[in-house]
């Protein structure tokens, strides 16, 4: 197949794309659609839409895949030499601005920016310099352009320079940091991850506290001003709308996915594995730092020592799927993760009950049968631009869920009302939140369930796109 004609009205740039490949043992490419949230957006436009979806090369079938000029239609897939895509992706990308954004590093240690960083860096403005090019080459006069994250802090701007006819709309699905923390970036690194995003037109965030930090970080760095409103960023006699869109739930496919005979077959598994009468603690995350696993786990063992009524009577199920096992520290996460289990097991468990059930291997059936089997949902992240485990479980409980949530979740503005707020370093706290769910009455469980899945589904995933799109345009 040849790469998509150079004439796109809606163009979508993200690190990973809808697509992937595989080398058979014969040499045969096969490729693999994934789904989320932007390609139900981009599916929503139509086929006729002149849409193009520029992404990067993954693995070594992918970039085969480019080698061979194989795309599927309306996709240009880019490839960077691996080392370059290396020190991009995990070096900059998720090692330094996740890092930041999430509020994760130790700082009497970290960070140190010394010239191993300075490589890295360079390669990351190669990585993005990648993309606006592609960008530019594939877009037709005036087109939108919608790039993705933080893996593309510094597309707008170089696309801008390329192709000052689009229009250009940067999506950040992270949180963001304040002023006093972004600024441990180095001077200059700083201010090119801020004018990069400035390059945009407009500048989109999931929540407002997010977008307000972005602002306060461009005033602090750059000097920058606020409109009297505070949703425009002025700098440079440019000026770059902020908007705010949270994303929700799929409702619809959610529930129809949660009742298909697989998810079936995986609550009779479970509901096995927890034995009968006892109440569910779920929660579903990768083993990521910031979703904060460890003191969840270390919250439920205090539980159950300062409420010993609740032994054998409830079951932590924990699905901590793997992410990012090429970095030690991960690794490292992950391990506690599974030590502290274990050891909670060791100290609780009876011949007929398991207090924790951990599963890490990656299964979508099961973590929906989780979902609707859940009395209590833990949703307990560091920091989280929005969190949709938060929204998908009430959206498919079968009985009611009481939801235990952190306030630092971006999913806390709008599911905070129904929700028990905790401090996500407050293990105590998270303990006592643990008791008051379970011991919810019935009817306010299921009020509650309704609300916070109203809320959840009210901006789904097409409609969230094209809102982004519709406001671009204006």
């Amino acid at each position: 197949m040849a790469l998509a004609s150079r004439a796109a009205h809606i163009l979508v740039a993200s690190n990973r794309g809808p697509v992937s490949y595989a080398v058979g043992d014969d040499g045969t490419l096969t490729s693999r659609r994934g789904g989320g949230g932007l390609v139900s957006g981009l599916s929503a436009i139509g086929p006729d839409a002149g849409a193009v979806w520029v992404c990067a090369a993954l693995s070594d079938a992918d970039r085969e895949a480019v080698r061979r000029g194989v795309a599927e239609p309306g996709t240009r897939m880019i490839a960077v030499e691996p080392e370059v895509f290396e020190a991009a992706y995990n070096g900059i990308a998720n090692s330094v601005l996740w890092f930041v954004h999430h509020l994760l590093y130790q700082t009497p240690l970290e960070p140190a920016f010394d010239e191993d960083f300075r490589r890295q860096w360079a390669a990351y403005e190669r990585y993005n310099a990648a993309f606006a090019d592609a960008l530019a080459e594939e877009a037709a006069p005036g087109a939108a352009v919608l790039v993705q994250d933080y893996h593309l802090a510094l597309v707008p701007a170089l696309l801008r320079e390329r192709r000052p006819d689009l229009r250009i709309g940067h999506f950040s699905h992270t949180p963001w940091a304040p002023p006093d923390y972004f600024r441990l970036l180095p001077d200059d690194v700083a201010a090119r991850v801020l004018e990069g995003i400035l390059g945009a037109d407009r500048a989109a965030f999931l929540t407002r506290r997010w977008a307000d930090a972005f602002a306060a970080c461009c005033v602090s760095v750059l000097g920058a001003s606020l409109s009297e409103d505070g949703r425009s960023v002025v700098h440079r006699g440019r000026t770059t709308r902020l908007g705010v869109h949270g994303l929700g739930a799929d409702g619809d496919f959610l529930r129809e996915r949660a009742h298909r005979e697989d998810v079936g077959e995986r609550i009779s598994v479970l509901r096995s594995e927890v034995g009968p009468g006892r109440k569910l603690i779920v929660r579903v995350d990768r083993t990521e730092l910031s979703k904060n696993i460890v003191r969840g786990l270390l919250a439920y063992r205090l539980l159950l020592h300062d409420h010993p009524g609740w032994r054998s009577r409830v079951v932590h199920v924990a699905f901590a799927y793997p992410s990012r096992q090429d970095l030690a520290l991960y690794r490292d996460y992950t391990a506690e993760v599974f030590r502290l289990a274990a050891e909670i097991n060791a100290e609780f468990g009876t011949g007929d009950w398991l207090p924790v059930i951990l599963k890490v291997d990656d299964d979508f059936p099961r973590s929906l049968a989780a979902y609707r089997l859940a009395d209590v949902a833990l949703v307990n992240p560091i920091r989280d631009g929005m969190n949709l485990v938060a929204k998908e479980v009430p959206v498919v409980s079968d009985h009611g869920v009481a939801l235990v949530l952190s306030r630092e979740a971006g999913a806390h503005a709008e599911l905070a009302d129904d929700a028990i707020v905790v401090n996500p370093y407050d293990i105590s706290a998270t303990a006592a939140a643990l008791n008051t769910a379970l011991t919810m009455p019935e009817a306010e469980r299921a009020a509650r369930t309704k609300r916070l899945a109203d809320a959840a589904t009210a901006l789904p995933p097409t409609r969230w796109f094209l809102d982004q799109l519709e406001a671009l345009r204006a």
